[in-house]
């Protein structure tokens, strides 16, 4: 049973991204975050493999199971297992009784796996019978989707370790050492692959359920069923706000990883600017009267342009969302939007803690974050701008900044205008 409320949940789920197991081989952070969500006596994580499966962490030290112990399973459970999907067991069942866990009653199991390829899966246990919901099984989902990119970034990290001593001690001779490269070269490209297609698939296993969140927060909102108290209405809005700053770092992991793979195509339409202008302003409305910051529309007359139009949102949503992050309570953006000759502008300005002009050549870099009091205050997954500037070269545009220090930040897009 969930220790937190689905609003302290929005907050525990992301931080899973920031558990290394490269250094922490006990996966101890792993079991830490869970112990954060669930009530549980003992938990496991356990590798398939053909005829059963092999424990890899456990969070019971006294454990008697031993850490890389291969247990058999009956074939009818391995075929089971292959399948996608997660139970709610008791110790009756044919699997808790093959991996021999004993001194509880009810477990809860959820797969490991990218896609439909399923390669482990996570048990955790409690005394109790009939402890664990659905509920729990559907957040444990959430959770095991961001482990399984967890344990293939750590795969691929141990594939470039054996390349690295296969170098540096001459175990192997020049040719051999080249042949073992290009073998561990091929097993790279295939876990890259493999990852890009969890990050892929993860947004279904992530999305929908935050977009539920978000759409009955805003239902409760709008007082269809009822009146709120001002309490009630704090937290619903808290949960609203959460939820989609929680979307968002999950959508840049998402695009960053389609940008990588060369995913990303272009699909041009017409559409009036100000559409755009206005969908983002409305998203991110919560956000900006959360901070009491006031979001001015500067749109002199309203144009057409011919561009992506979920691009062009995407753009306006990173630099806004920005914007507003960075500024203080009480303060103003101002996202203008102007047609210039062949080309239009997208200018975003803020009041806010500006950046250092030696940090305007690297900001657009991946994962970097300004090192700042301020900015330690707020959770960032750092590919934001990274993104925008991506999504801005592929309409065949440029990104400006122009910033100093406690003197706020002006953001300037200019793309071209092509005709349909």
């Amino acid at each position: 049973m969930m220790k937190l409320t689905e609003k302290e949940v929005l907050k525990v789920i992301p931080s899973f991204f920031e558990t290394n197991l490269n250094t922490d081989i006990s996966a101890r952070s792993v079991f830490e975050r869970l112990a954060k969500i669930f009530d549980y006596e003992q938990a496991y994580i356990y590798y398939l493999n053909p005829s059963g499966a092999q424990l890899k962490f456990s969070a019971n030290e006294d454990n008697e199971n031993i850490i890389d112990s291969i247990f058999q399973l009956p074939s009818k459970v391995i075929e089971t297992m292959y399948h996608t999907g997660g139970y709610l067991l008791d110790e009756n069942s044919e699997i808790i009784k093959a991996l021999k866990i004993i001194g509880c009653k009810s477990f809860m199991l959820q797969k490991l796996g990218i896609g439909s390829t399923v390669f482990g899966f996570v048990i955790l246990a409690n005394k109790h019978s009939k402890f664990y919901t659905e509920l729990d099984l559907n957040v444990l989902e959430s959770c095991t989707a961001i482990l399984s990119y967890l344990i293939k970034d750590l795969e691929l990290s141990n594939v470039f370790k054996i390349q690295l001593k296969a170098l540096k001690d001459g175990i192997v001779e020049k040719n051999d050492a080249l042949k073992v490269i290009r073998e561990q070269n091929e097993k790279i490209l295939e876990a890259d692959k493999a990852k890009n297609e969890f990050l892929a698939n993860v947004s279904h296993e992530l999305r929908t359920p935050l977009n539920a969140i978000l759409g009955f927060s805003e239902i409760l909102s709008a007082n269809l069923y009822g009146t709120l108290n001002p309490k009630q209405a704090e937290y619903i809005a808290d949960i609203r706000v959460s939820g989609i700053h929680l979307l968002s770092m999950i959508n840049e992991i998402l695009d960053i990883s389609k940008i990588e793979a060369k995913a990303v195509k272009l699909v041009r339409s017409t559409f009036f600017l100000s559409r755009a202008l206005d969908e983002v302003v409305n998203i991110l409305a919560p956000l900006a009267i959360k901070k009491s910051i006031t979001l001015n529309k500067i749109l002199d007359e309203d144009f057409e342009v011919y561009a992506d139009y979920q691009k062009i949102q995407q753009i306006l949503y990173n630099l806004v969302n920005n914007a507003i992050k960075f500024s203080p309570e009480n303060g103003q953006v101002d996202i203008e939007g102007k047609k210039e000759n062949d080309t239009f502008t997208i200018k975003v300005h803020d009041n806010g803690i500006g950046i250092d002009k030696k940090y305007h050549g690297k900001i657009f870099a991946k994962f970097v974050q300004l090192d700042s009091a301020y900015t330690k205050k707020e959770s960032s997954t750092g590919l934001g701008l990274t993104i925008t500037k991506e999504l801005v070269e592929l309409h065949g545009g440029k990104i400006t900044l122009f910033s100093e220090v406690n003197n706020g930040s002006t953001f300037i897009v200019s793309i071209p205008m092509l005709k349909d």
